[in-house]
């Protein structure tokens, strides 16, 4: 039977230094660059994710990673001011108001992307 201990996502970037920076310094993560060059990022909740250099690196067109949080509007409003770009989607079945932000299909949910252009997002805690 399957066991594991634990678990942990992964992804590439282009440019490790820029992630560094993003993840550490605009998300205020707890980031660290590891002996190997690889970024470990210790995650609201317990869990971790490792960051790693590509130098063929091709942005996820899926979600990457997920932060819940309990004020979405206070959370896109906040890190806008520090610069992060959230997308914007207008499909019938995926259709963001002008504060970037989906509402009334699902959960209430704001993309964005990472220097290397992976997609992240924030859903609000119910």
């Amino acid at each position: 039977m399957f066991k594991p201990n634990s678990a942990f996502a992964g992804f590439s970037v282009n440019n490790i230094e820029k992630a560094k920076e993003f993840y550490g310094t605009t998300l205020g993560l707890e980031v660290n660059l590891n002996e190997m060059g690889v970024l470990d990022i210790k995650l609201p909740g317990g869990g971790s994710a490792i960051i790693y250099p590509k130098p063929n690196h091709q942005p996820a067109t899926f979600t990457v990673l997920n932060f819940t949080v309990s004020s979405i509007e206070d959370t896109v409003k906040e890190l806008k001011e520090k610069g992060v770009q959230f997308e914007s989607y207008n499909m019938p079945e995926l259709k963001t108001d002008d504060d970037n932000i989906m509402r009334g299909n699902g959960p209430t949910i704001a993309w964005f992307t990472d220097p290397a252009g992976n997609i992240l997002s924030v859903i609000q805690e119910d």
